[in-house]
């Protein structure tokens, strides 16, 4: 059961959109849930096949709780049976652990997960197509306390940043697994929580997935007195690189800080040379920090006897200019020959950049930069759009008496986004097919609710606002609705279902003088609606002087999947769509 908001702690199965036994496909809906916010669907993240439903229809299951399994290719479906015959399941996003009612196993390893009431916190899918979440940053230090309710981190998901609260008791923030920047997949550990504060330094150094069980022994086996073979040796610690990052745990760097310790001079024994407490405790104990050395540090390496060390390029120019590599002093690395140190021996004076006179030198960026949570997401979605069989019809609107209309309702707070937005909800009561989409069990998914999600351009990524059953609400309630989410997905605060929900989409390029262009299809989505700017242009008219008179048009674009929705479907809803704006005084509303 995935949390498709950051409040939600159960969730309510509505309806199984596929059956047991039947094969699924990676970005299918498969389920309808029922959330403390609205009903989504819950699509698939791998291919497969529903091997078995463990949640029915009506039931109600909490966050992180299995609700089906999914046999996915290669794996063997009667261990997987086995493992639904035994009680078995994947673990739930938040997991608690009572102290064994036994003294523990010796520990084997730093990594050795300590047996202490604990809750370990997971990353949180925060909305359907999540499937890694960045650590943006934590609201409580290590060892600090955590309230119920409270927020707990803040994370980067495919759609914004937003805060995740702690849902479980009272506790202390013992560990945190993942730093601020790092990224781990939907479902890693993040951090562990324990109820007893004086059980925080016990957890110090542990890192999920490097716990190592001590062999219990066996009085029939003699072998059971041998160490597993599966266990590793512990790798030897090394100290911090110099002038480099130390990486170490915030309470390991507070007992540094208090001790006055250099930590860039401990020896790291946790996880690939993290530094804990422990190893700060034990520098202070038997150890003194050295002294950093101001001066950098020399390579020993030279070249071999009768050796010059010269770049290729170097030696080529050499060779054409005929001039001994040896006289020449180099100043490249390891004290190599470069070009630049033969030219200058030729008496060659280096090029400098010409530079327009009056010009600007402009620094363009260059290399790779990584996409953030949202272009990750943009891209994926739009690979998605490949496999899906599209058309594109395109129509011209008189926009004379609908920029009337929208200057006598602008003072009210109402945008042009909103006024558009509510012509299309009227159009699409005409036309219902074009709120639909294609859904993979082969037929047709019609929407109740119309739902107009507004393409917004973000500093880095693009977002989809939802107004959510635009034919219902007047002008002015979708105006305040509208800067309410435009708001929210400025400072990255949108929820899941605020723009996720949309049933119909709208993209608009006129502001930038773009007179028409086509708009790709997003994901679960029937139709897009791409909007030019508006001209003026002349047409005739036989009512007027002249013959002739100027007019506004706009120029609209529809994009739709061609698998529930045809072309003439299209062409009709365009002229609706015509006839709406064109005669905004017939529309009834306010």
């Amino acid at each position: 059961m995935p949390a498709l908001s950051s409040t939600m702690k159960e969730g309510k199965l509505s309806e199984w959109l596929t059956s047991e036994g039947s094969p699924i496909s990676s970005g299918d809906s498969i389920a309808t849930i029922e959330s403390d916010k609205a009903d989504m669907d819950l699509e698939a993240f791998a291919d497969g096949t529903l091997l078995k439903i463990l949640v029915e229809e009506g039931e109600t299951a909490k966050v992180g709780e299995p609700i089906a399994i999914i046999l996915e290719e290669g794996e063997e479906e009667v261990e997987l049976m086995k493992l639904i015959e035994g009680g078995g399941g994947t673990e739930p996003v938040v997991e608690t652990q009572e102290p064994a009612s036994s003294s523990p196993p010796p520990p084997v390893s730093a990594s050795t997960e300590p047996q202490t009431p604990h809750t370990k916190v997971y990353m949180p899918a925060l909305s359907s197509t999540m499937t890694s979440g960045k650590v943006v940053s934590w609201e409580v230090d290590e060892s600090g306390t955590v309230g119920s309710g409270e927020p707990l981190l803040t994370v980067e998901s495919d759609k914004a940043d937003m805060e995740v609260e702690h849902l479980g008791d009272d506790g202390f923030l013992a560990r945190i697994c993942v730093e601020e920047g790092a990224s781990c997949d939907v479902g890693e550990v993040v951090a562990v929580i324990v109820e007893n504060e004086e059980d925080v330094a016990k957890w110090d150094g542990w890192m999920p997935g490097a716990s190592v069980s001590a062999p219990s022994p066996s009085p029939a086996s003699p072998a059971a007195s041998k160490p597993a073979a599966a266990a590793k040796a512990p790798s030897a610690p090394s100290p911090a690189p110099s002038g480099g990052r130390v990486i170490a745990s915030p309470l390991a760097k507070k007992v540094a800080k208090d001790k006055n310790i250099d930590l860039s001079q401990v020896t790291g024994t946790g996880p690939e040379g993290r530094i804990t407490v422990s190893d700060v405790e034990g520098f202070t104990a038997g150890s003194s920090p050295k002294k950093k050395s101001d001066t950098p540090p020399v390579s020993s390496w030279k070249p071999a006897n009768g050796v010059v060390a010269a770049t290729p390029t170097a030696r080529a120019l050499a060779k054409k200019s005929k001039i001994d590599l040896s006289t020449i002093a180099g100043t490249g690395q390891f004290g190599r020959v470069t070009e630049a140190d033969v030219k200058s021996a030729l008496g060659e004076s280096p090029k400098k950049k010409k530079v327009l006179t009056g010009v600007p030198a402009v620094e363009l960026p260059s290399g790779f930069v990584k996409y953030s949570g949202m272009q990750s997401a943009v891209s994926t979605n739009m690979e998605a759009t490949l496999t899906v069989p599209i058309f594109r019809v395109s129509s011209t609107i008189e926009m004379n008496s609908f920029n009337k209309l929208y200057a006598s309702v602008k003072p009210n707070g109402v945008t042009l986004t909103v006024l558009i937005s509510k012509a299309v909800s009227i159009a699409i009561q005409k036309h219902p097919i074009m709120n639909s989409r294609h859904d993979s069990n082969g037929g047709i998914y019609y929407n109740s609710d119309i739902n107009i999600a507004n393409a917004v351009a973000l500093d880095g990524g693009l977002i989809t606002p939802v107004m959510k059953n635009t034919n219902e609400k007047s002008l002015e309630e979708l105006g305040e609705e509208w800067r309410d989410l435009v708001s929210k997905a400025r400072e990255g605060k949108l929820k899941p279902d605020e723009f996720n929900s949309g049933t119909f989409a709208i993209t608009n390029l006129g502001m930038f003088g773009v007179t028409a262009f086509d708009a790709i299809l997003p994901p679960n989505t029937g139709t897009i609606l791409a909007l030019g700017a508006t001209t003026e242009v002349i047409r005739p008219c036989d009512e007027c002087v002249g013959g002739m008179r100027k007019v506004k048009e706009m120029t609209v674009t529809v994009t739709c999947d061609h698998r529930p929705i045809y072309g003439s479907d299209a062409a009709i809803f365009l002229k609706t769509l015509k006839e709406v704006m064109e005669n905004p005084e017939k529309w009834g509303v306010k």
